[in-house]
Parts: structure tokens; sequence; C-alpha cells
């Protein structure tokens, strides 16, 4: 074989591995350095100690259910319920006609919640066992939200944010209070819940960070949908 035939077929073979090389990585994603921020271990102990005393007045509760306008009526949902704590005193504020929707992913708060509204007779409470990224709730059924203490613990809070819209009634008011951290010491920065509440379809409308220092909370955030 000739030196010029040699070097053709040599140059042949390059090709062919390359372009197969090439098509063997058409349809794969392209790899990603960008990580998910680091979010709080959810809690599943002893429940009862989120009915600490005072916690009413330390947290200001008649003012929060104020300023996220719950009234007779209305469509509230507990979004990180817990023991219930808030679901129940949003029940009574609601009633006869309104409803609250108490969502947690953890089934034993589920339970907590189904036996605790059965033993106070309030029977205009429903449960939902959610999602990391769904809360599960009907589609326009609420008039507002509530995420107390429970933000940092969020694995995949912008899905979570975007796949509540579908729930929310125009004007619907999404409240987030919590307190400042790196994520995974159950608190998250403030700036960072805006933005990325912002990013999922809202606007944030206010703020009313001092009514929750007594609760040694940092920030209490209302929010509308675009």
């Amino acid at each position: 074989m000739s030196n010029k035939r040699w070097i053709t077929c040599i140059c042949s073979v390059v090709l062919l591995l390359a372009a197969g090389a090439t098509l063997s990585t058409i349809g794969q994603a392209p790899a990603t350095t960008t990580q998910q921020r680091k979010t709080s271990t959810p809690y599943t102990g002893d429940l009862s100690i989120f009915d600490y005393p005072d916690r009413d007045q330390k947290l200001h509760i008649n003012q929060v259910i104020e300023l996220l306008r719950i009234a007779p009526g209305k469509s509230v949902a507990d979004i990180g319920a817990g023991s219930g704590w808030f679901t129940v005193r949003a029940a009574r504020e609601v009633a006869p006609t309104g409803t609250v929707y108490a969502v947690d992913i953890n089934p034993e708060a589920i339970q907590y919640i189904d036996d605790r509204a059965k033993k106070e007779k309030l029977t205009n409470i429903k449960t939902v066992l959610g999602t990391a990224d769904d809360p599960g709730l009907p589609s326009d059924s609420v008039d507002a939200v509530l995420l107390l203490k429970t933000y940092h613990e969020v694995a995949q809070p912008v899905q979570l944010i975007k796949n509540l819209h579908a729930a929310l009634r125009p004007d619907a008011r999404v409240g987030i209070i919590d307190r400042k951290g790196n994520g995974e010491n159950h608190g998250v920065d403030k700036k960072i819940v805006i933005q990325e509440v912002e990013s999922a379809g809202y606007r944030l409308a206010e703020e009313h960070d001092e009514l929750v220092k007594d609760d040694k909370m940092d920030y209490f955030l209302i929010f509308v949908a675009k």
C-alpha cells in the first residue's frame, strides 16, 4: 500500500471514531455545576412542642390573621401545618362556612391534626398530605396561605410555590414567617426567600418583620400572585 493510501485510511478511521463519539452524546443533558441550595431536615419529633405557652401573644397571631385578610367564610391553607397550631386558630376565624387546609408531608402530622380537629370539634379542617414540590391543594380553593417556620424545610421551594399558584383565588395572600439562616440551620436568608418566590411568579406586597420578633422570627413577608 502506498504512503498516500495509508494516510487516507488513517484519516478515515479518525473521522469515523470522532463521528461515533459525537453521535453517542446526542440527546444527553449537559453537565451542570449548579447545586440546589441547602434546606433543613423536616421536623419529625414531638409535635406538641409547637403549642408552647404565650405563643399567641409572642407571634401576635391575631394581627397575622388580620394582615392575611382571614375572615369568616374564607378558605385558608396552612402549609407545613405540623401540630395544627395555626390550623385550629384559622379554622375558628373562618367558621362557620370557611375551610382550612392543613398541608404537611409528614403522615404523622396529618393524623395528629385529624385527631386534634375531632377533639376540638372543628369540622371545617381538611388535611392534605403534600409533597416537597406540591401542596396538593384543589384549584381555585384558597384566599390565604401561611408558611409558618416552614419555608426553610421545603426541599423544592420554587416548584412548591409555582404549584401553589393554581390553588389561589383572586387577590389571595401568601404569608411566609421565618428566621434568617443558611438554609440547613432551620433558617433561610430573607433575600433568598424573596428572590425564589418572585421567580415563581409572585410579587412582594408587604413586610411586617417587627410583628414577629417577639417569637424569635426575623421576617413576615406577604406575597401576591402576579
